[in-house]
């Protein structure tokens, strides 16, 4: 094992208050490998809550890296042995209607969150609201928004694919953190092009919930996807 710069989440990065985002420290994590995240589908899974403004050190392995601190594992990425599967999209008309559905505008576990709390101001939070395609049909367990990048790297790409997921699922009823996230990027999301995130439930078991995420650009081109699971928590144990 050979060992990379220390991976470092500012608090402005943060998911709970008290730690970081999931998908941008997965995807921090995921840029420090070979390929750096693009064009190759890579699994992250978080062993513990990020800590925020902390320089963690950061182990090259032969299956990928992983991120530590005083010795205990915080991430592990490996190449992941098979794609994510795309969300079926839908078009920048349907993805901006469904925000005004996006239900954490009523109720929010960690309404700072950087990807989705809506107490982030334009410019500073990704704002990625992301509120129900078709609501009152069951067939179609979609959510969507839009999303127009100010910057761009593949941690912040990673973080768009992250809580479209969640809000797919009931975060209401069912309050939880990423746990693992494999996301493929096929390319960097360019800056003040405008896309659609389209998030997707895909199934329960106990405390865990799974998902999945799509970014599309123009004519439904797959820019990035991911596939999560998710698990139940206390959110004031993270606050």
């Amino acid at each position: 094992m050979s060992t990379l710069p220390p991976l470092i989440v500012p608090h402005r990065f943060n998911g709970p208050p008290r730690s970081g985002n999931g998908g941008w420290t997965c995807g921090a994590l995921a840029a420090t490998l070979p390929a750096q995240g693009i064009g190759t589908a890579v699994t992250v899974t978080l062993r513990l809550p990020p800590p925020l403004d902390v320089p963690m050190p950061v182990l090259a392995t032969a299956a990928g890296a992983t991120v530590t601190r005083d010795g205990q594992a915080v991430a592990e990425a490996v190449y992941a042995e098979t794609r994510p599967v795309a969300v079926a999209p839908v078009s920048a008309a349907t993805a901006a209607e469904a925000e005004a559905r996006y239900l954490g505008h009523r109720s929010h576990p960690f309404p700072t969150c950087f990807a989705c709390g809506p107490n982030r101001r334009v410019g500073d939070g990704l704002r990625i609201f992301a509120g129900a395609v078709a609501p009152g049909d069951a067939d179609d367990q979609r959510v969507a928004a839009t999303w127009t990048p100010y910057e761009s790297a593949v941690p912040i790409a990673w973080a768009a694919l992250d809580c479209p997921g969640g809000w797919a699922s009931d975060l209401e009823g069912r309050p939880s953190v990423l746990g693992r996230m494999t996301a493929e990027l096929r390319s960097l999301p360019r800056t003040s092009q405008r896309y659609v995130v389209v998030g997707e439930l895909r199934g329960l078991d106990g405390r865990k919930t799974f998902t999945a995420a799509t970014i599309y650009g123009p004519n439904d081109e797959v820019v990035a996807t991911a596939e999560h699971t998710w698990f139940t928590v206390d959110p004031e144990s993270f606050r």
